[in-house]
């Protein structure tokens, strides 16, 4: 399939990977030894301390009523049926059958202690994980979310989370079991009989160098299987999200193809991990088969020539099973393993993200600003292009300023570092005097309030949605706002009022309904600065003639900067700043501006040609 360079979808990523893997998603055990994963288990881990010791101590004792059955299986069989043989009672095989019973009470309890203890420490695991990772999301900064695509976000908390769930709700207990199972089995089988135990580690060593093979390739199957269901899950994203550009373009058929194309990589990426699998579990079970005709060969051959008791080969031959059926179980939860451990090296990638505008370690209290904007020889890049140049603008407090342009002159820019959504790379921006790297957080999201173009709306009511700002507004205020603005009579006209679901990004309301809402939010939340950008570019004429109307009354005493292509909304400022790739090089009134000749006059014209 031949693709353009826009349709370049990845190679299978398992082709040439033994010789170079350059982006290394390590998902074996190696993994959780990286220092952030180490502190981001550290961190989640620190409250559960408690059932975590409890789990620990229910799962020793299941081990140890395990171990004791083989055990008292050759008890009963060496000093247990000799007496009944010679008629001398049934003492030793009455206890070793109560203990056995007591042991096998202790294994169900213990285990289903344990079940209980690390089900719920699981689940306080993930939930503490869900809400720290979404914390962290909203408070990285937007350059973050720029670079850091909508489907990666949705697979950090999609399937990143589901595979730690996986592991937890399915896995751990097993690989842990199994591990110690595994662990302790060996040691008592050197203890039991130490020549037969040797006999049993020669065919393990087969097994070890079996599981070797099957770590490498499965390590590598896995990380293509992660590669291309992470193009699935993009691939998918972006094309709901761009549905209505997919039917404009007729992009269907396409899209179909690139996402038979993942799909398919990641159905191949699957089906070679069962064909590993598929080469581990029989080869386990096969050298599992082996190691018991050994045993039983040279066990047979000593207890004829009484070396050992038959009692010793039968629990001998119990603790063997202990041995290589849970290295096939841990075979199956391998690649859980790898995914969990994989999902949180990621999620500890993201959680150690630093937002690039940080909280002040000694924030400055502004409880009541005036509203006085500075920008102070302000040069700013968004990567190593700077887009401002040495802006250096003084707003006094209640003046509405509009910045005008031409499309990438930096208008958006200027706005963006007012409601410091970025901190300038050269000079600072200053709310009454403070620069706003100093403001905290709170201070400055209650004293800047911004509304942008696309006028976006949450799902719930439109009056959830006014209130956005202010969830602890009264219904009146909620319609105050909305008569301030003129959206009360469109609302009430709806067949629920303030009361209807807007639906998905409010897909029940127009584009100019949708930004009055955004409107009526701004102003409820009363921010002493506002920036408008672009907002009234999605109204029509008779709307944005009603929002301008509201605009004069509502942006009294309150500092506004306004962004306009519609030079119509630039006629309520007190003051214009044209800006022209990244300076500022016209500043005044606009009576000022269009009475002589000023680049201002030159827009202002060209944009009334535009409406003939």
């Amino acid at each position: 399939m031949k693709a353009s360079s826009l349709d370049t979808v990845a190679q299978p990523a398992w082709r040439g990977v033994a010789s170079e893997d350059v982006e290394e998603v390590t998902a074996s055990l190696g993994t959780l030894l990286r220092h952030r994963t180490r502190r981001l288990l550290v961190s989640l881990v620190r409250p559960h301390t408690r059932p975590l010791v409890i789990g620990g101590c229910l799962l020793l004792a299941h081990n140890l009523a395990s171990m004791a059955g083989p055990y008292l299986v050759e008890v009963g069989i060496d000093r247990g049926i000799p007496p009944l043989v010679s008629h001398r009672g049934a003492g030793v095989l009455t206890t070793v059958i109560l203990a056995y019973l007591g042991a096998t009470a202790v294994r169900v309890l213990a285990f289903g202690g344990f079940i209980k203890v690390s089900g719920r420490m699981g689940q306080n695991f993930l939930f503490d994980l869900r809400t720290k990772l979404f914390d962290h999301f909203q408070r990285l900064s937007l350059s973050f979310h720029e670079r850091y695509t909508s489907g990666r976000v949705t697979s950090r908390l999609t399937s990143d989370i589901e595979a730690i769930t996986e592991l937890l709700d399915t896995g751990l207990q097993s690989l842990i079991t199994a591990a110690l199972s595994i662990a302790s089995t060996l040691v008592v089988l050197l203890l039991l009989d130490l020549p037969l135990g040797l006999t049993t580690l020669a065919v393990f060593s087969g097994v070890v160098g079996l599981t070797r093979w099957f770590r490498h390739h499965s390590t590598r199957a896995y990380r293509a299987s992660r590669t291309t269901v992470a193009l699935v899950i993009v691939h998918f994203v972006e094309s709901l999200g761009g549905i209505r550009v997919i039917h404009a373009f007729r992009r269907e058929a396409r899209n179909r193809e690139i996402m038979d194309d993942v799909n398919g990589q990641y159905c191949d990426a699957n089906a070679w991990s069962m064909r590993i699998a598929g080469v581990y579990g029989p080869g386990v079970r096969f050298l599992g088969h082996v190691a018991m005709a050994a045993v039983l060969l040279y066990g047979g051959h000593r207890v004829i020539h009484h070396q050992m008791t038959v009692g010793v080969l039968a629990a001998f031959t119990l603790y063997l099973r202990k041995v290589f059926d849970p290295m096939q179980e841990m075979s199956q939860f391998y690649n859980t393993f790898q995914a969990a451990a994989a999902a949180l090296e990621k999620l500890a990638g993201v959680l150690e993200e630093e937002p690039k505008v940080a909280e002040p370690a000694r924030p400055r209290s502004l409880p009541r600003p005036r509203g006085e904007v500075g920008l102070e020889h302000v040069s700013f890049a968004y990567r190593e292009e700077l887009v401002l140049h040495d802006v250096d603008v003084v707003i006094p407090a209640g003046q509405t300023v509009a910045l005008v342009g031409a499309t990438g002159a930096g208008k958006s820019t200027v706005a963006r570092l007012i409601a410091r959504f970025y901190d300038p790379t050269v000079g600072r921006v200053t709310l009454d005097g403070v620069d706003l790297r100093l403001v905290s957080e709170d201070d400055m999201r209650r004293a800047v309030g911004m509304v942008t173009q696309e006028g976006f709306l949450f799902t719930g009511t439109i009056a959830d949605n006014i209130a956005f700002g202010r969830p602890e507004a009264g219904h009146n205020e909620v319609v105050a706002a909305a008569e301030a603005i003129g959206a009360h009579r469109f609302i009430s006209r709806l067949p629920e009022g303030y009361d209807t679901d807007v639906a998905k990004r409010g897909g029940r309301l127009s584009a100019g309904q949708r930004q009055l809402i955004s409107f009526a939010r701004a102003f409820l939340a009363d921010p002493r600065v506002l920036i408008l950008d672009e907002a009234t570019s999605s109204l029509d004429v008779p709307s944005e003639r009603l929002v301008q109307r509201a605009l004069k009354t509502l942006l009294a005493d309150r500092t506004a900067v306004i962004i306009a292509h519609r030079l119509t909304t630039v006629e309520i400022a007190d003051r214009v700043l044209v800006v022209d790739a990244g300076r500022v090089v016209e500043d005044g009134p606009v009576r000022d501006l269009m009475s002589r000749d000023s680049q201002y006059r030159a827009l202002h014209q060209a944009w009334q040609r535009s409406l003939v």
